[in-house]
């Protein structure tokens, strides 16, 4: 079937000498693997490496055949060229690290548009905005109400997070936030992009990675951490 379809770029493994396997998050069809004959020859200009950095926005034309092998690109164009995402070190280290998580996090393959549209729109902000020390910690957060798992926040009075249930508690159990780590998690949950992005102090958004990354770790099955997460920690201290 051929499918015309917005893509973002999750990951890209170089396959021999020349070719690329790259897995997208497809508007049209969630996860997909495409195979890329001779990306590095620079033969086909369509299909330069550049296309495939992480988390690029494509438009592309492809035949899906739907049989679980991978699939090939007819056409492809950049959906939206980065201004500054490529080009700053501090977004571009943000970006493989999420790029990453992503990887490790979305398993489905299955449509869902709603998180596309959501991960279209949020790398579309960080491109274009300055302030963005926070933005990693907020996309996780979010990301987990369309994996499943957002904590439940009706009762935030509460002092503890318990990290199995996704819930605020009265006692402090041994999966528990301790009172701090809790206050700090409260603040992430009432925080937006466009929030004041000095709100949290580098040690404090470390607290916060470490939190994010093992509740992902409890909620799903196989979840790897990042091998970037040493350079974001670095381009952050």
């Amino acid at each position: 079937m051929l499918v015309k379809t917005k893509a973002i770029v999750i990951s890209s493994l170089r396959y021999q000498e020349k070719s690329l396997i790259v897995k997208c998050f497809t508007q049209s069809d969630g996860l997909k693997s495409y195979f890329v004959q001779s990306a590095y020859s620079g033969k086909k200009s369509n299909q330069k490496i550049a296309y495939f950095q992480p988390l690029t926005i494509l438009e592309i034309e492809a035949n899906h055949k739907n049989k679980g092998t991978l699939e090939h690109f007819k056409e492809i164009k950049l959906a939206a060229a980065f201004q500054t995402i490529n080009t700053d070190i501090v977004k571009s280290t943000i970006v493989m690290f999420l790029s990453e998580m992503l990887h490790h996090s979305i398993q489905e393959e299955e449509k869902n548009e709603n998180l596309f549209t959501f991960l279209e729109t949020a790398l579309l902000w960080l491109d274009t905005h300055e302030e963005t020390s926070n933005f990693h910690l907020i996309l996780l957060l979010e990301i987990t109400k369309f994996l499943g798992f957002y904590p439940d926040n009706s009762e935030t009075d509460f002092k503890h997070f318990e990290m199995i249930d996704g819930i605020f508690s009265p006692f402090q159990g041994t999966s528990c936030l301790n009172e701090h780590e809790t206050h700090l998690f409260k603040k992430l949950i009432n925080l937006k992009f466009d929030s004041d992005q000095k709100v949290f102090a580098g040690i404090e958004r470390q607290i916060l990675l470490k939190i994010l990354l093992d509740y992902y770790s409890i909620h799903l099955d196989g979840f790897k951490k990042p091998k970037s997460l040493d350079v974001l920690k670095e381009v952050f201290s």
